[in-house]
């Protein structure tokens, strides 16, 4: 009786959304109206039935399959996304050289703004004088630091060439299925060498190019039309996820780590800072930037996905920021799996400052900031190629800077909570990538 009552609220919540929608309620007012709503049944499902975990976990499992829906719905669409704009935007770019100049303009700027990241990282982790030895571990902490242990074993032996050879194709068959970790970018490799061979065609036989042309341009049109049907489940999608993490958070564990916590978020916020700085200077009004991506960003903090973020984040450049489709293409894919500026960036440079002290390193050497921002950036390429997310990157880093792997482990009880904020600003440093590169190139790529 009480689960029914927990899922008609749930559900009360669902239709008071869809009453919003018919009222001409614009999505990103959805969207904002479903996060807020998510919050406080999250929060009433923790005050209510704190001393039932079993009634709580059954509650969760039911608004879980809206989660999980909508989520998985989202990754349906990935695939045939990238794909189909990946060659759609090298039959409108023309020329081969232009595609090498957004691809390096992309991965430059990413790689940039995950170095600027780790020097932030570096600086606040400092600041706030934590290190390693201070925080608390418990048993569930110990027992996570043995299964990353055995994690890292799965990624030891890998260097920077093995990982950049996950990336190229071999079954893009395969690659479509999400299979491997490298599977996005398999995938753009493929689109970007099958556009190039249509555009061979294309000058070959002009009657045929005009075909290709047609049929690419329809069923990008169609994967699109697609987007927008899944788009319209967004507000409830975030109602579900948002009110699991709020749940499900365990308010004893942010207090013993609130320092991190904190850290961790003004750490974030300067990052956003820097990315606000970078479109000013280039132009942007940022009212406009913010009030346009704030849907994407807020989806990628629930669903903490950067490739689940694409399709939004794609939309958004090409409709709201005026982002060539090029570009909006590239930025969105790449960003989602190379220099991730939360996760590849601020993340491991954090820890790495906070071992640094037990290892008789100081963290604020010259020679020390500049190995660890150089190993950082280097290691941004491999984190797709080992199963994406922070502890990854954690795990590549740490072991090339001679330090241990265990301490990531401290903190898995308060990941998602901060893991929200770092994918939000990946997908943020993605969509700042794309306008910047737009700005950049100008006229000299074409918009549709």
């Amino acid at each position: 009786m009480l689960l029914l009552v927990n899922l008609l609220s749930f559900s009360a919540l669902c239709y008071l959304l869809y009453r919003l929608r018919c009222r001409g309620w614009p999505l990103s007012r959805q969207i904002l109206a479903g996060l807020m709503a998510g919050a406080v049944y999250g929060v009433g499902l923790q005050v209510a039935w704190s001393g039932r975990a079993d009634l709580l976990t059954d509650t969760l499992q039911w608004t879980g399959i809206v989660a999980s829906g909508y989520v998985s719905l989202l990754r349906m669409i990935i695939m045939p996304l990238v794909l189909v704009m990946m060659v759609a935007a090298v039959l409108k770019m023309r020329e081969v050289a232009d595609l090498g100049k957004i691809g390096g303009a992309v991965v430059g700027l990413l790689i940039a703004t995950t170095m600027v990241a780790a020097v932030v990282g570096i600086l606040v982790t400092s600041a706030f004088g934590l290190t390693a030895d201070s925080i608390t571990q418990g048993a569930r902490e110990l027992a996570s630091a043995d299964l990353l242990a055995q994690r890292y074993e799965t990624v030891a032996g890998l260097g920077l060439p093995d990982m950049l050879v996950r990336f190229v194709p071999a079954n893009v068959f395969y690659d479509l299925t999400e299979a491997r970790p490298t599977s996005i970018i398999a995938v753009v490799l493929f689109g970007i060498l099958f556009g190039v061979a249509a555009l061979q065609v294309a000058r070959s036989e002009p009657a045929r190019g005009a075909q290709i042309e047609a049929f690419v341009d329809t069923a990008r049109l169609v994967v699109l039309r697609l987007v927008h049907i899944v788009m319209a489940l967004t507000p409830y999608g975030i109602l579900a996820l948002i009110g699991g993490v709020v749940a499900r958070s365990d308010a004893a564990d942010i207090l013993n780590l609130l320092a991190f916590v904190v850290a961790s978020y003004l750490a974030i916020g300067i990052m956003f800072a820097v990315h606000a700085l970078l479109l000013r200077v280039h132009g942007m009004g940022l009212r406009h930037y913010f009030r346009s991506v704030w849907p994407v960003l807020a989806f990628a903090f629930t669903s903490r996905s950067s490739a689940a973020s694409i399709p939004l984040n794609v939309e958004t450049q090409i409709d709201k920021l005026q982002v060539a489709t090029p570009i909006a293409s590239l930025s969105a894919t790449l960003g989602a799996t190379i220099g991730q500026n939360g996760c590849a960036g601020i993340y491991p440079a954090m820890l790495a400052v906070m071992i640094a002290p037990s290892m008789g390193i100081d963290p604020l050497a010259w020679d020390f900031m500049a190995g660890l921002v150089g190993i950082i950036a280097i290691s941004s390429f491999g984190v797709a190629g080992v199963g994406g997310g922070a502890t990854f990157a954690a795990l590549i880093v740490l072991p090339a800077m001679g330090f241990p792997v265990t301490v990531a482990a401290v903190l898995i009880s308060i990941e998602p909570l901060i893991d929200m904020a770092r994918t939000a600003l990946n997908v943020n440093g993605a969509m700042t990538a794309g306008v910047v590169t737009q700005r950049w190139l100008g006229a000299s790529v074409a918009r549709d």
